[in-house]
């Protein structure tokens, strides 16, 4: 049975970096966890991470709730911008 957190780090709607986790993950599984052949892979998670907490951060200032966007939301947002 997964903890509380780990049960939010897998909600699509709390996290929205699930799959960049998972992509993570594998490849490091995958090398054998050399951190190396893994960049790309960091470097999504981390370019992910700030970009929703920028969006998270600018929906606070101007008091809007939830300040994460749910899962629908974000998707509706990301094609907008093509």
């Amino acid at each position: 049975r997964m903890s509380r957190r780990a049960q939010q780090l897998r909600d699509h709607d709390t996290n929205p970096c699930v799959v960049e986790t998972d992509a993570s993950r594998k490849c490091m599984d995958d090398n054998n966890y050399n951190k190396d052949m893994c960049t790309a892979y960091f470097l999504k998670y981390r370019n992910c991470r700030k970009f929703w907490h920028d969006v998270m951060m600018q929906r606070k200032r101007n008091g809007v709730k939830p300040e994460m966007p749910s899962a629908e939301e974000r998707r509706k947002m990301l094609d907008s911008m093509g």
